[in-house]
């Protein structure tokens, strides 16, 4: 096995999952997370929507950084999938292959967006990985409480250096010669009623 890569066994477990399930490889151990909830979608895709139009460039923006949404990340003997993750556009001054389906250049900045069955994983077991791969800044949103943690890569791991909640106006690192409307990235009171669904057979 080639050092740094993941092990092809592992590979073959990830692809048997059922559809609909998150794989990851976490210091070896392949671990399944259910598939994301309609909040939790659609913190994401705002995230990605609110930062994107300030700092991406095709998207109108600065052009300092690249965003992608659940990248798989190939770091060392880890397989990590975060909801949202960013780089540095130094660091990326010729654009990822189209093709390739995983990444091995740790991210500058990752986002994980929080549920009930995914919370105690995102912070005991992924954040200790993301700091060892190197990555600088994590988010960590909670739609069900409506918050964002701000943390910092410090010597000894993770430093908490800001938090926010509801409809706060956002100016955090590593982006904070940007405004983030956090009230944007909740799904509206009452909007995730099964009725929404009812008209599929």
């Amino acid at each position: 096995m080639i050092e740094g890569t993941i092990p092809l066994a592992n590979h073959s477990m990830l692809s048997a999952l059922p559809s609909g399930w998150v794989g990851e490889i976490l210091d070896e151990e392949l671990v399944a997370s259910p598939r994301p909830t309609a909040a939790q979608t659609r913190a994401a895709f705002m995230l990605g929507v609110e930062l994107g139009e300030q700092l991406d460039k095709r998207r109108g923006g600065s052009g300092r950084w690249c965003f992608l949404r659940a990248p798989e990340l190939h770091l060392g003997h880890d397989m990590l999938v975060p909801d949202m993750a960013g780089w540095r556009r130094e660091r990326v001054d010729v654009p990822f292959e189209p093709d390739v389906p995983f990444l091995t250049l740790a991210p500058d900045w990752v986002c994980e967006v929080l549920t009930p069955s995914t919370a105690a994983l995102d912070r005991a077991r992924k954040l200790p990985l993301y700091a060892r791969a190197g990555v600088s800044h994590v988010w960590l949103v909670d739609p069900a409480v409506r918050t964002l943690e701000v943390y910092q890569r410090v010597k000894r791991g993770w430093l908490l250096t800001a938090s926010y909640e509801d409809d706060a106006l956002v100016r955090a690192d590593p982006f904070s010669s940007s405004v983030l409307e956090l009230g944007s990235l909740w799904l509206p009171e009452g909007s995730e009623k099964p009725s929404l669904l009812a008209a599929v057979p």
